[in-house]
């Protein structure tokens, strides 16, 4: 499988990632050809190579002095795009992610925020050309390094305002970042919210015969460091998926369990990935729940917002852990008694299956059968997927 590996070690921004990927492969002319499919002009796109501290990288410049004013008409355009479905969603998912950190920042709605640097057309052009990017070149799982952060301030249509910004403040909530000391901008909102949006992982780099290095070129020349996004793309060497998940644990001792039913209902609701409680002996030997809840780490302060809003905890523990896992898919299978989902899982040259219950539990119920039997009739078609 073909994986990409981001090391933002000066940051990230849209027109780096952009200038890292045409820097490994991708072709100028497949990506203005991609920005033709969408319903605007007035813009100009410029790649040359330049220096940084030595180091020789391309740097993408977007010449445009057009705006969209909300999210409203960004969504608007990207819908009235020709691109592939999948590009378009994505754009719009990574769009709307960034009109809400700017609604949060400064206390509006989405739809009613005034975008102002997040709102010219190039954002959209180093949203849409970075996922199309990525298609292009093969690359079917990306992973980053930990987000650079810069420190100082910088002028904004707000006037001079700290860094990081408050925007990528907010688009890297739950997501592992660290400062260099560096006195510039180096991870912009866009370049955030492109790369929370489309990295599974975040860590070291993970096990890869490298095929491709590309670098995109920053704007600024910074003093000690060579502002450049270094692109790796190649082949996984991982026997098994690995991603990163924060465990939250808390004790309970004083709630009533009928809460239980509805907390667990509300925590998955809000992206946990499993929830499970564990008979614990606490203080002077009284009996309590140890509740654990796994989740990714842009859903953390979700959950932990649930789990003191719903329950008697006054704080919780977090824990961060690797997990090794088999790689699966989702596929419908067709059974006598209707289609039912099942979850695939390789291991090796060798396959798993496990039905999804909540589908065999309303075919069941729909047909009054046995729900045995209908795992069964499923279990019966591994050999056929």
């Amino acid at each position: 499988m073909k994986i990409a590996y981001l090391d933002c070690f000066s940051g990230i921004s849209g027109d780096m990632l952009l200038g890292a990927l045409l820097d490994t492969g991708l072709e100028m002319g497949s990506l203005e050809s991609c920005l033709r499919k969408l319903p605007m002009s007035g813009y100009e796109i410029l790649a040359r190579k330049v220096e940084k501290h030595h180091l020789v990288g391309t740097k993408l410049t977007v010449n445009t002095e057009i705006k969209l004013p909300d999210l409203p008409a960004m969504i608007d355009l990207l819908n009235k795009a020709r691109i592939e479905p999948e590009i378009k969603e994505s754009s719009i998912r990574i769009i709307t992610k960034m009109a809400q950190a700017e609604a949060r920042v400064h206390g509006r709605t989405p739809e009613g925020v005034h975008l102002h640097e997040v709102g010219s057309l190039d954002t959209i052009i180093d949203v849409v050309g970075a996922l199309y990017g990525f298609r292009q070149l093969g690359v079917k799982k990306i992973f980053s390094s930990p987000l650079a952060l810069g420190r100082g301030k910088i002028r904004t249509a707000h006037g001079y305002i700290p860094l990081p910004s408050p925007a990528t403040c907010e688009l890297v909530k739950g997501f592992p970042v660290y400062s260099p000391g560096i006195e510039a901008e180096l991870t912009t909102p866009t370049g955030a919210a492109i790369v929370t949006g489309i990295a599974s992982n975040f860590g070291p780099l993970p096990q890869m015969k490298i095929e491709d290095i590309g670098y995109g070129a920053g704007e600024r020349d910074l003093p000690d460091s060579p502002n450049l996004l270094r692109l790796f793309i190649g082949q996984s060497q991982e026997k098994y998926e690995t991603d990163e998940v924060v465990v939250i644990q808390t004790n309970i001792d004083d709630q009533n369990p009928q809460i239980y039913d509805y907390l667990f209902e509300r925590l998955f609701e809000a992206g946990a990935l499993d929830v499970y409680l564990t008979p614990v002996q606490m203080k002077k030997n009284r009996p309590g729940i140890l509740l654990t809840v796994l989740v990714e780490h842009a859903f953390q302060d979700q959950i932990i917002s649930l789990i003191l809003a719903e329950t008697t905890s006054l704080g919780v523990r977090l824990s961060r852990h690797k997990r090794q896992k088999l790689s699966r898919k989702i596929k419908t299978v067709d059974t006598k008694y209707g289609p039912i989902r099942v979850k695939v899982a390789k291991f090796g040259d060798k396959q798993k299956i496990t039905p999804e219950y909540e589908d065999i539990k309303q075919v069941a119920r729909e047909q009054q059968i046995p729900l045995r039997l209908l795992y069964q009739e499923v279990m019966s078609l591994e050999e056929s997927l």
